[in-house]
């Protein structure tokens, strides 16, 4: 049995769950609604504020499925409830983030600026360090997934550099850095 996915998903107060036939999963909370189709070969089940999830047999792809779904269900839950989100840094001399409206304004460096345009049901909060002039950029939604994604597009415009470890990274990312030219290398 999985580990992951036999444990049952706790339904807190204000939370609507509501499964289809074709076991499509709906849940609507005080931030919003999300959707999720989960597996048919699953079944799901809900009693007293509870959810659970339970396979048929021990197949290797339903062995897959089991835990994700599970786990699916759960950031859901927690995303209309709670909601997600990812902080990124931007560390280097002449790098700048804006707000622009909804959306974002990236001076990386590059000959122009980039322009990360507005998503519906992601908002950016930008903000700096004075002490260490390190800005972040906190990228926040009720979808898991989407703000992992717009999270990494903005890390992609500059990644962090393997020498001198600027560039946007997450939070809490560990950039190992490599060693330069070493003068007067003996052979």
């Amino acid at each position: 049995m999985s580990r992951i996915g036999k444990l049952p998903v706790t339904v807190p107060g204000g939370v609507e769950i509501s499964i289809s036939a074709d076991n499509v999963v709906t849940v609507k909370g005080p931030k919003g609604t999300l959707s999720q189709q989960v597996s048919r070969d699953l079944t799901i089940s809900q009693e007293d504020g509870s959810l659970s999830v339970q396979r048929p047999n021990n197949s290797y792809r339903l062995r897959g499925q089991h835990g994700l779904a599970r786990t699916l269900i759960a950031n859901m839950i927690d995303g209309v409830t709670k909601g997600h989100t990812k902080t990124l840094e931007i560390i280097g001399v002449g790098y700048r983030v804006t707000a622009e409206g909804q959306g974002l304004l990236l001076n990386m460096g590059y000959s122009h600026p980039v322009r990360i345009a507005p998503v519906d049901g992601i908002a950016f909060t930008v903000s700096a360090d004075e002490k260490t002039r390190v800005q972040r950029i906190q990228v926040s939604g009720i979808d898991k997934a989407l703000v992992g994604q717009i999270s990494a597009d903005i890390r992609k415009v500059r990644k962090p550099d393997p020498y001198k470890g600027k560039g946007i990274r997450m939070q809490g990312e560990i950039i190992r850095l490599k060693a330069g030219k070493k003068a007067g290398a003996k052979k």
